[in-house]
């Protein structure tokens, strides 16, 4: 017998994930404090947050699709 996984909030419209926009902030948070690294894009987290609103916003609208 199949069991449905529970699921906190309701996936967007298209999305197969339910990704709060809350846990990409506070996964920002986590980097910003650690200090990371560039990624492959090389952008520095200077540069990030230079849009921040929408840099997080591309980032949860790219991982929800996943």
């Amino acid at each position: 017998m199949m069991r449905e996984e529970p699921v906190s909030e309701p996936k967007p419209d298209g999305k197969p994930f339910a990704i709060s926009k809350r846990l990409v902030w506070e996964a920002w948070r986590r980097v910003k404090a650690n200090k990371g690294a560039e990624g492959v894009d090389e952008e520095s987290i200077q540069a990030f947050e230079e849009n921040l609103r929408g840099n997080l916003y591309r980032v949860w609208n790219v991982r929800s699709e996943c």
